[in-house]
């Protein structure tokens, strides 16, 4: 019997997509040989998931879970939206939430990190789950916020089931007041960064690239205008204050009363907490942003696919 080593194992993890520990058992029961190995994962069906790597997978759940002064955040997906109603779906969604919360957010270590009563990590624990469900899935992202002293508040918009939904956000909060009074508060900070969907915290936090293309846009209305330059900056500044309001949490106007700047909301709270409230930062995930659907138009197909056999 040919020694099972580790390149092997990977070897057979890249022909078939299948999971570390099922690999090393196909090797094993195979006596080492790599193209028995290869059949008799096809034979139990875990050598389903290379055939579905190819596929986009852009529906699925965001979770989150959120504790005292800590909390996390992960995006799993799958192809359809059915799968994410799916009870074994869920499960994972919920197990690797945790992980994500004992790893600090890092995506590796939660792809690595053991999955409870299985003998594999979650990487591999996705693997067997693509097999048994039948579609390509990926554990996408994750993310996590911790404060010293304050909490940590989590929102879920359109929850499919507790803690899971379409839009999952974090909201961190430094206080040393009354911690039930600024968990209330961080959920509905939640619940408006779910809405508004802020790109930083702050002026200074906003990154510099996306200052300076809106300060360029502006400009150039500016002077299209006709206005003189010295008209157009004034212009220019004020249309940049505007735009801060829209992108950034501490000058937006808050959603739940619609009239206070957030730094306003903050600044007040503090008297209703009896300690000073600061915002620690946010995390927002939206499903499937960034990813490229491949939209498809059936009527286009089928009135191609007749034109193209009318010509034969």
């Amino acid at each position: 019997m040919a020694e099972i080593t580790a390149a092997l194992v990977k070897d057979l993890r890249e022909k078939t997509g299948a999971g570390m520990m099922d690999c090393k058992k196909a090797l094993s029961e195979s006596g080492g040989d790599v193209e028995a190995a290869v059949d008799w994962l096809r034979k139990k069906g875990l050598s389903a998931a290379a055939k579905k790597a190819g596929r986009v997978a852009a529906e699925g759940l965001v979770g989150v879970v959120a504790e005292g002064n800590r909390g996390a955040l992960v995006e799993v997906n799958a192809e359809t939206d059915f799968v994410a109603r799916n009870d074994k779906f869920q499960s994972y969604v919920g197990q690797v939430a945790a992980l994500a919360l004992a790893s600090d957010g890092d995506i590796e270590k939660v792809a690595g990190a053991a999955y409870p009563g299985t003998g594999r990590n979650s990487k591999d624990e996705l693997a067997n789950l693509i097999a048994t469900i039948g579609e390509n899935m990926s554990l996408r992202r994750a993310a996590a916020l911790q404060v010293k002293d304050g909490v940590v508040a989590a929102y879920v918009h359109n929850a499919v089931v507790p803690n899971m939904g379409k839009i999952g956000v974090l909201v961190a909060l430094e206080s040393s007041g009354d911690k039930s009074k600024l968990a209330a508060l961080a959920r509905q900070l939640a619940m408006h960064v779910a809405a508004t969907n802020p790109a930083s915290s702050s002026v200074a936090d906003l990154d510099p690239a996306i200052v300076e293309r809106e300060r360029a846009v502006q400009t150039e209305k500016a002077i299209g205008e006709g206005k003189t330059p010295e008209i157009a900056a004034k212009m220019v500044e004020g249309r940049m204050r505007k735009f801060y309001q829209d992108v950034v949490l501490l000058e937006q106007t808050y959603v739940i009363d619609g009239e206070s700047k957030v730094a306003k909301v903050l600044e007040t709270a503090g008297n209703d907490v009896g300690a000073p409230v600061k915002l620690a930062g946010f995390r927002r995930f939206a499903l499937g942003e960034g990813i490229e659907k491949k939209e498809s138009d059936f009527a286009a197909e089928v009135a191609a696919q007749a034109g193209t056999q009318s010509r034969n």
